[in-house]
């Protein structure tokens, strides 16, 4: 007997409603199949599978393996406010760059007085922990919103086959930058349209009611980005937390860069008379297999 494995897609009856599919479109997911020890399934072929819309079957035309890597942004806050705990802040990063598996892209930028390169993307792991020691403080404030809408202009740029990821910690101290929602939403489309994810932490600073004031637009912004990306948001009041809780983030980031490099694109013909928004999406595969499906590759 075969399992099932389903997914209610609200999101992609949200993307792909008005686009005016044709009963017969092929329809693209992503399928993430492990055996009962949790190992990923190697290999898949179109019987391997059924696929039904709605409870009613289609047709699978064909399955596509696919490896594709994460590549890690590191955001750091380096300004008035987080300054002075830049031994914490070091001491965190390390942790979360030892975390990543061999051979992972990624950039090091600090945030204040602005955006500012320290190690470009690299997979050499070295050249990112020695550009960890060159982060300095600064006495001006962080542009969070700032270096969000860049990194999403990065993610936007690079087009190849990876899974986008930014880590960015920020802090409650006032930016002094005017944020137009535009540019927020556009970040969002962007974050969203790459399956990128965005993981953030808020640390509080100064008195509660001055924090709540001047940190209202990267506390907001950072709940919403990381909710729609599926990422982890951490709002933190000790900035000692911040050298733990990085290294947690590294290895959350590695486990889903395992699970997102075993798995398979799979197009899935239509229903006949099928039309309009896709309908909840069903798969059963191998007796003694579990799936994951996704519209877009993304497990956080």
């Amino acid at each position: 007997m075969r399992r099932i494995a389903w997914i209610a897609v609200g999101t992609a009856c949200v993307m792909l409603g008005g686009t005016g599919l044709r009963a017969q479109q092929p329809f693209i997911f992503f399928a993430s199949i492990a055996d009962s020890a949790g190992v990923p399934v190697p290999a898949l072929a179109t019987d391997d599978v059924k696929v039904v819309e709605n409870g009613v079957e289609g047709k699978v035309v064909k399955i596509e393996p696919i490896d594709w890597p994460i590549k890690v942004q590191l955001l750091v806050d380096n300004g008035a406010g987080l300054g002075e705990a830049l031994v914490q802040i070091r001491n965190g990063l390390k942790g979360l760059i030892m975390a990543m598996p061999d051979g992972i892209e990624m950039s090091l930028i600090t945030t204040a007085p602005q955006p500012r390169n320290i190690v470009r993307p690299t997979t050499d792991r070295q050249a990112v922990l020695q550009g960890v020691d060159r982060i300095t403080p600064d006495s001006g404030a962080a542009r969070f919103v700032e270096a969000l809408n860049e990194a999403a202009a990065r993610v936007d740029k690079d087009k190849g086959n990876h899974f986008p990821v930014v880590v960015i910690l920020g802090s409650t101290t006032a930016e002094g930058s005017q944020v137009l929602e535009r540019d927020v939403q556009r970040m969002l489309q962007r974050f969203s349209d790459r399956a990128a994810t965005v993981h953030v932490i808020m640390v509080s600073t100064g008195s509660r009611s001055e924090s709540t004031l001047s940190g209202a637009n990267q506390t907001n912004i950072g709940i919403a980005v990381s909710k729609q990306t599926g990422g982890r948001y951490e709002a933190i009041a000790a900035s000692t937390r911040v050298a733990t809780l990085l290294p947690e983030i590294g290895e959350q980031v590695a486990k889903s860069h395992a699970r997102q490099s075993h798995q398979f694109r799979i197009t899935f013909q239509r229903p006949n008379g099928a039309s309009g928004a896709i309908g909840e999406i069903g798969m059963s595969s191998r007796q003694g297999t579990t799936s994951t499906l996704t519209i877009n590759g993304r497990i956080p």
